[in-house]
């Protein structure tokens, strides 16, 4: 079966949209990559179940994909479906009996999970404040910085795990790391419990704004981007790094090295993900060259057959 019947099959049967050849520039950060065979946006578990299993029993590739916060494509696209997480995926609800508590569906977005809490005078999301993506891509990359992160909250998660149906996978049955963790990359995440604390609003209100701040001055939020693009190396900063090897706004065509955060590789508008690839590959021979440090990407690659 090609993609085009299996998008034939899909519109008659899930509720959610299935598009076909969509440019997933219109859904990266990067502004950056070509279309995918097709785009589905599954609004339910029937949705997603039904999806997968006529995706892979045609064997059609397909991919999960939140926000596009974190993820480089190829210009020519993805052979294959991407499938996104729709309506009954972005609602969260606070537990009556204890209201520091909070089942979220793994679409909501961060954003919209930080001033909520904030809202209700609860602390524990107030490092991800202006960070963009979702709360299921969050948990998944363990978001956050060196010294705090989500994993800390979370009491629980619901994840799909094709062919076996759904697990419940309690905090301590996840090993959580500095942006990774050992959620298994077949598991899908679809809820997330979160274990918040009480605070005062004030005190929230003042750390929410100096991180923010933070962010604004040493990010260029302005610029279209992926965020980090390497991982720091152990008691290393990458930034400081390529910063101290010259390449602070190193350019090829449109992608360039930000002159306000090295570890940042922005588009200015016209860069293609080759544009990026290239940038990329000058840092990493560069630094690996004066330094011996061996940069891993945080950036992750779709419709690449080799990155």
């Amino acid at each position: 079966m090609s993609s085009f019947d299996a998008y034939l099959s899909l519109k008659g049967i899930i509720s959610g949209d299935v598009l076909a050849d969509e440019k997933l520039a219109f859904h990266t950060s990067y502004r950056i990559g070509g279309p995918a065979d097709l785009f589905i946006t599954v609004d339910n578990y029937n949705d997603l179940r039904t999806t997968i299993a006529i995706l892979e029993s045609n064997a059609i590739p397909w991919v999960m994909f939140g926000k596009g916060t974190n993820i480089l494509v190829s210009d020519e696209g993805y052979r294959g479906a991407v499938i996104v997480l729709g309506k009954e995926f972005n609602h969260f609800a606070f537990d009556e009996e204890d209201p520091t508590r909070v089942s979220v569906g793994a679409g909501v977005s961060i954003a919209r999970m930080v001033q909520e809490s904030f809202r209700r005078g609860l602390s524990g999301l107030e490092m991800l404040v202006g960070v963009p993506g979702t709360v299921g891509g969050a948990v998944v990359m363990n978001a956050g910085t060196r010294e705090q992160w989500i994993g800390q909250v979370v009491e629980s998660l619901v994840v799909y795990r094709p062919h076996e149906g759904l697990k419940r996978y309690m905090h301590k049955d996840i090993a959580w790391f500095y942006r990774q963790t050992t959620i298994a990359p077949q598991d899908i995440v679809l809820e997330v419990v979160l274990a918040l604390r009480q605070s005062d609003i004030v005190h929230l209100r003042a750390k929410m704004e100096a991180s923010l701040s933070k962010r604004k001055k040493s990010q260029p939020l302005n610029k279209a981007s992926c965020g980090s693009v390497f991982l720091n190396p152990p008691d290393k900063s990458v930034a400081q790094l390529i910063e101290a090897a010259g390449l602070k706004g190193y350019q090829h065509g449109g992608a360039q090295v930000s002159d306000v955060h090295a570890n940042f590789i922005v588009n200015n508008g016209r860069a293609s993900a080759q544009d990026v690839l290239s940038v990329m590959k000058v840092v990493k021979d560069k630094v690996g060259r004066l330094y011996g440090v061996e940069l891993k990407p945080e950036v992750k690659f779709l419709g690449f057959e080799k990155n």
